[in-house]
Order: structure tokens, then sequence, then C-alpha cells
């Protein structure tokens, strides 16, 4: 499925945080009560020299099963739901914010509950963090594949695939030993 919305990748930018707490306390107003916590995620969250121009933020809630309030509450404050994306991770709502055709912003609501997708996400994440070299690595994983997969969306996200896995297992090894 090739995207409307090309793939951009960019050095980090000083301005992703503030942009991201922003949008944070959007969020918070908007859903607070039914929220157990929100993190950052993507590139921007990683200081890994390159993002998307995005910023992406995992919404842990207590039960998807307030997804209608949930989803029609980030709607009024600017959000774009698409289900159809709940056909391939039927346990995530996936929400974004598009200005002039692209995507500034996606929110991947899970249940807080649900530690697999959790704390995958915030292991790739941190292990970019404390590891430079590898977050090097991905940043030129990341150049590479936008400039040959830039227009497909699902190429590009598959293709970066295999990186994130043996990330994910070398940081679950770090937390085991």
């Amino acid at each position: 499925m090739a995207s409307a919305d090309p793939i951009v990748v960019v050095p980090y930018d000083e301005a992703w945080p503030p942009l991201y707490a922003e949008e944070r306390t959007r969020i918070e107003r908007a859903i607070g009560p039914w929220v157990e916590e929100i993190d950052r995620l993507g590139s921007e969250a990683r200081h890994s020299r390159t993002a998307h121009v995005l910023i992406d933020i995992m919404v842990g809630v207590k039960s998807l099963e307030d997804s209608p309030i949930l989803v029609e509450r980030l709607v009024g404050i600017g959000y774009e739901y698409v289900p159809e994306f709940e056909k391939i991770l039927p346990f995530r709502r996936y929400i974004r914010k598009m200005r002039e055709g692209r995507r500034t912003h996606q929110v991947h609501l899970v249940e807080r509950s649900n530690a697999e997708w959790w704390d995958r996400h915030l292991l790739f994440r941190d292990y970019l963090r404390a590891n430079p070299e590898i977050a090097r690595e991905y940043a030129h994983l990341k150049y590479e594949l936008s400039d040959r997969l830039g227009e497909d969306r699902e190429a590009y996200t598959d293709a970066k695939t295999e990186f994130i896995s043996e990330i994910v297992r070398r940081a679950q090894e770090n937390e085991r030993s």
C-alpha cells in the first residue's frame, strides 16, 4: 500500500521535545481520565540524529473498550482515526494528525496492560538512547530506506523489522543479565 504521505528523514531537531510536551498536554486534557501512561516513541524521542518529521506518541489506556469516546475526543483536538490498521494490529487504535497532506503526529492507543507491545517499543527506544553507535546504524538504515522506499510506507516499515527485532532481542538480553 503506497502512501500519499511520503517518508522524509531529517536530522534531529531540538524543537521536537517541546512539541511532544505540548501535544502530550493536549492529549491529557482530552482523554486524561482514561490514560495510565503516555510516552514518546519514534526517532524524535531517541536523539538518534534522524527522524521522520513526525511526533510519535504511545498512549496506554485502561481499556480499548473505551475507544469510541477516546477516538471522539482525540478527533475533537484535530486527529483523524484510521481504523483500517486494526486489521493488522487489533490491540491498537491508530490516530494521526495531518497538515498539508503530511502526518505531523501519530498516536498509538493501546491497553497499558499489553506489556508485550508497550515494553518492546520502549526497550527499542531506550536501547538506541544508550547506544549511540547503534542509533547511527539505525539512522543510516532509515536514510537508505527512505531514499529507496520513501513512497511506500508499508515497505519502509517492513524493511526495518529485522533491525528492530535484533535490537529488541539485545535489549531483552541486557535486561536479563
